[in-house]
């Protein structure tokens, strides 16, 4: 969105040695614990942790201090992390990674112009995410005005949970993988509308799944309303989410149903049809 921000357990994100060893049982020997590993340490970084040290690198990700240093050491020499002896941290080279991504998509370039005018109609902020839990990742934004507290651009992650394109992208998982979600959610009440129960969030994301849109209202910061409808590949799919958001001033749910669903419908068709004829989703 703005408008729809990861946080989630590192616990539940590292999993057990038993959980690492099913990928590779399953790809037949093909999977690179290393690999995982580096990624996994990666992402032990983040806003709240903008820096780490070797110890706090190890626990965060569930690995054994030998194994932290010698992966740091690696992604220190190839550019990606840097350190002042003691903690180490990101460097910009990691952006490079994000945007092999978004370039492959061509999303600003393809998704821009309608995003635009559906932004110039609405006269608001819209934005498209895609789902990768337990958040959802901004991918293309057309901001107007800043309404959110947090700063949100192109890689900016929120919870699923409790934003609007959240809860569309949540509505087309296969049950099994909606249900191994919702059971390791610890949900956070946002504010005093979040809904944090896990029967509540399997009904709003039912409802949003056959209503083919999604109304977030105050629930992941007060003040802000959000709408969003899913962006579908070829077979149907929900693969992105694009929504508008608008400060509670200026909307209220009726006049975001009324005024704002109808042109976000349209709008995202029209990019689904770009993306598709493009073969890009």
């Amino acid at each position: 969105m703005p408008g729809d921000s990861s946080t989630g357990d590192p616990a539940a994100t590292r999993g057990s040695s038993t959980d690492r060893a099913a990928p590779a049982a399953a790809a037949g020997g093909s999977f690179l614990q290393g690999l995982e590993r580096g990624l996994a340490v990666i992402r032990a970084f983040s806003a709240e942790l903008p820096s780490l040290t070797l110890s706090e690198v190890s626990r965060e990700v569930g690995i054994t201090p030998a194994t932290a240093r010698r992966i740091l050491l690696t992604l220190e020499e190839l550019g990606y992390v840097r350190s002042d002896g003691r903690r180490f941290s990101l460097t910009p080279r990691v952006l490079a990674l994000g945007w092999a991504y978004l370039s492959s998509l061509d999303l600003g370039d393809i998704a821009g112009p309608f995003m635009e005018e559906l932004s110039a109609k609405t006269r608001e902020s819209c934005s498209i995410a895609t789902l990768d839990l337990p958040d959802i990742v901004y991918v293309a934004r057309v901001p107007t005005s800043r309404i959110m507290t947090v700063a949100l651009g192109v890689g900016a992650r929120l919870p699923a949970y409790v934003t609007s394109m959240g809860r569309v992208l949540l509505a087309g998982l296969p049950e099994d993988e909606l249900s191994a979600y919702l059971s390791s959610l610890d949900p956070e009440p946002l504010t005093e509308h979040t809904v944090t129960s896990v029967d509540g969030l399997r009904d709003v994301i039912a409802k949003a799944g056959a209503d083919g849109y999604a109304l977030v209202d105050q629930e992941l910061e007060l003040g802000l309303r959000s709408i969003a409808v899913p962006i579908r590949d070829s077979r149907g799919r929900a693969v992105a989410a694009l929504n508008v958001s608008a400060h509670a001033s200026r909307s209220t749910r009726a006049s975001l149903h009324a005024e704002v669903l109808e042109p976000l419908r349209a709008c995202a068709d029209q990019i689904s049809t770009a993306l598709n004829r493009r073969g890009r989703i």
